[in-house]
């Protein structure tokens, strides 16, 4: 499948929807309804009892007050509230390939909340870094998509990670169960607690984005190494193989622990790298939670 071009900040609202229309009209427009079940019933009217009606339905006022026995009758609520809580620290920034992660994040949200309005849901955003940069209310529509990627687009203030932090505000904002995709690189330590509590409240679906460079460190030398969050600077030698494997299993290892976190969890999990289109990996999510569902 074709690489979506690539996205820089300075890339406007309209670009993006133009970028990912053609994925969301052609290849997720099924996948995303088949997965996403209503997060319960809605009470719809009162009708006289019939023949066969579970007496746990009966309404009792109703029945009271007519002689009558009537009973309650409802409907599966099939429009869902959908939250997008994306990482918009400073590790976001980096990028050595196709496109820096921010912006990758950017192009998935969109395709994603395009993907729910289009099937009549609810959409809400919540950009974090060390603190909630950004909370805007689920709201049906395409003017409301629109909004949610043009604040996709702003600078934050923040620097560094607090995820806990933003899911206990996500917790306390948005009572109501909602499917919940947290897209992140996960630079973070002390997050299971935090993901244990959402996972119990909201049907949480964890993005994680990777960055080629962080898989293999090439052979440049001597490079002087700024953390993004911190602003602390390191000199690292890469034309050594013992650093440059250093870091490799050092990266890898958090990986490796975000992973089986997520699995002991129970949480969905899609790994996606900048340097590969997130088409096929979303639709492989879809297809490996219909099948799940249909054996529920």
């Amino acid at each position: 499948m074709t690489m979506l071009p690539l996205l820089e900040d300075a890339a406007s609202v309209r670009q993006i929807e133009i970028m990912t229309r053609r994925i969301v009209n052609e290849v997720m427009a099924g996948e995303y309804h088949s997965v996403f079940r209503g997060q319960g019933m809605d009470f719809s009217e009162v009708r006289e009892y019939q023949p066969g009606d579970d007496i746990r339905t009966i309404d009792w006022n109703v029945t009271a007050r007519t002689s009558v026995p009537h009973v309650k009758r409802y409907v599966e609520e099939r429009e869902l509230t959908v939250m997008f809580v994306v990482d918009v620290s400073g590790s976001t920034l980096f990028g050595s390939h196709a496109r820096r992660k921010r912006p990758f994040a950017a192009l998935l949200t969109a395709i994603l909340a395009f993907s729910a309005i289009r099937n009549g849901d609810r959409v809400g955003l919540m950009l974090f870094s060390d603190r909630v940069e950004t909370y805007i209310q689920p709201r049906k529509g395409r003017k409301h998509v629109l909004r949610v990627i043009s604040e996709l687009l702003h600078q934050p203030e923040g620097r560094g990670t607090d995820i806990p932090a933003a899911l206990q505000s996500l917790n306390r904002l948005q009572r109501k169960k909602a499917v919940v995709f947290l897209i992140s690189d996960f630079q973070q330590d002390g997050i299971r607690q935090a993901l244990s509590v959402t996972t119990k409240r909201h049907d949480l679906i964890a993005l994680s984005i990777t960055d080629p460079r962080e898989l293999t460190v090439p052979d440049v030398g001597l490079i002087d190494l700024e953390d993004a969050e911190t602003g602390e600077h390191m000199m690292v030698d890469t034309s050594s193989a013992r650093v440059r494997r250093s870091i490799e299993e050092l990266l890898s290892q958090r990986r490796d622990e975000t992973a089986r976190l997520l699995k002991q969890l129970r949480i969905d999990h899609i790994a996606l790298r900048t340097d590969r289109d997130f088409a096929r990996p979303l639709i492989e999510f879809f297809e490996r939670r219909a099948a799940r569902m249909s054996h529920d």
